[in-house]
């Protein structure tokens, strides 16, 4: 399974060698002779035009951490050099996929490199100029925490006037980014202040509600939860202890009490220390179809559109600022995920309800802000119906669920997780629409 360890160890570039010449000028060398190099322009035209490729950043998580992230593209991933040969084989890669290799200094990354010709990769690049070159000229990176000196992910921007966001990672939860990986908005009035997502944790929470206090010395009034989802809802214990009552969707409210234990139980295992304090709630106030929030001169609309990406999904509009806390309703940066009760029917009609409302900025539930649809609706609408529309084929054509995996996905490869939801969204549509067919 790993004749490629004993070769790396006793082998270089196909030619036996003692341990005496087994040095580490020795190693770099026939490396350099048998790996082919790729220099910064033609790493940003691969991440930019294959969306095949795979980045994989060979330093420790240590070393990421500390120093900036790693280099951002469509699949990066960081396999330490001692742990390569055994992680590479989980990723399951076709041999021929372009593989780019690097590290901090080029001196791991070339015998990296090697190492995967040697198992059997025909399609493996080192890219010299490494982390610091590509981080020092600005290029885009993935960064696992922006705020380390806070739980937040990235510290709150003011998206519009009085209305700020603390924009999540895209990436799945992990301990660095303490779960902050959806967005977390808040809207300031004359009479207070909206916060629409409670957080994943207690301590997230309160790592948001200090840097409410930072900017406006206004009360929080109203939590708003987007869905019924762990990062959205398990913080509401930390704004309930403070006398700020939180506001669900009934849906998401029966999504809480079914699944919030298995929720709480997931977050203690996964964070650790970081779920101190973390206790399940229940939502103090519920509705259904809307709810007016009255602050001061201004209503804020708490708004069910239809179904969407989980039960419960609503918006939050601001019509008078044209202001739009869309939640999960729309995605543009990271892969809309398909779950098993994701209505894809129901939420392309959903879609022109939410766009009848005439937002000019739009704040999704993971990801930057944008103006105008445009964007979104390509990376949210348009891709639920070229999927149902893709899966109807093969349903005409009496094709079966491993038709609906080869669905060409490719126009949105450069979407934050798309390598984990691209397959798994096919599979359940082609589900769901089987359903459809039968009259569920």
């Amino acid at each position: 399974m790993y004749r490629a360890l004993a070769a790396t160890v006793l082998f270089i570039a196909g030619a036996a060698v003692s341990a005496a010449e087994l040095t580490p000028d020795a190693l770099l060398e026939e490396a350099a002779a048998t790996v082919t190099d790729i220099d910064t322009e033609g790493l940003r035209e691969l991440i930019e035009t294959d969306p095949r490729h795979v980045v994989i950043d060979v330093r420790t998580q240590t070393e990421v951490a500390l120093t900036g992230g790693m280099i951002r593209s469509h699949r990066t991933l960081n396999m330490p050099r001692g742990w390569l040969e055994f992680h590479i084989e989980r990723e399951l890669l076709d041999p021929d996929t372009p593989i780019v290799v690097y590290c901090g200094q080029n001196l791991r990354s070339l015998p990296a490199a090697m190492t995967l010709q040697q198992m059997g990769f025909t399609n493996v690049y080192n890219y010299p100029d490494g982390f610091f070159e590509w981080r020092d000229a600005g290029l885009p990176l993935w960064v696992p925490d922006k705020a380390p000196e806070s739980f937040l992910y990235s510290m709150p921007q003011e998206v519009s006037e009085g209305v700020w966001s603390a924009i999540g990672a895209t990436q799945p939860h992990t301990y660095e980014n303490s779960g902050h990986n959806n967005n977390l908005s808040f809207v300031i009035t004359d009479d207070g202040v909206v916060v629409v997502n409670a957080g994943d944790n207690y301590l997230l929470a309160k790592s948001l509600h200090d840097e409410i206090r930072k900017v406006t010395d206004q009360p929080v009034r109203y939590v708003v939860l987007e869905n019924g989802q762990g990062h959205a809802m398990l913080g509401m214990n930390y704004w309930q202890d403070q006398g700020v009552p939180v506001i669900a969707h009934v849906d998401a409210a029966r999504e809480i009490e079914e699944n919030g234990p298995a929720l709480l139980a997931r977050l203690q295992q996964r964070s650790r220390d970081k779920a101190f304090r973390t206790r399940l709630g229940t939502p103090d106030r519920v509705f259904t179809d809307r709810l007016d929030l009255e602050m001061g001169d201004e209503t804020i609309e708490v708004l069910y559109l239809g179904p969407a990406h989980s039960p419960g999904d609503i918006v939050v509009w601001m019509p008078e600022r044209k202001v739009v806390i869309s939640g999960d309703v729309a995605f543009h940066e990271r892969m809309l995920p398909v779950f098993e009760d994701t209505d894809t029917a129901g939420w392309i009609e959903t879609w022109d309800r939410f766009m009848d409302l005439g937002a000019e900025i739009i704040i999704p539930g993971h990801g930057g802000p944008v103006e105008g649809y445009e964007t979104v609706t390509r990376y949210t609408r348009d891709y639920l119906v070229y999927m149902r529309e893709e899966v109807q084929k093969i349903l005409d054509a009496g094709g079966g669920l491993n038709d609906a995996y080869e669905i060409d996905q490719s126009a949105y490869a450069h979407l934050d997780t798309f390598h984990e939801l691209a397959r798994r969204n096919a599979a359940l549509i082609f589900q769901q629409m089987e359903f459809e067919e039968l009259g569920f």
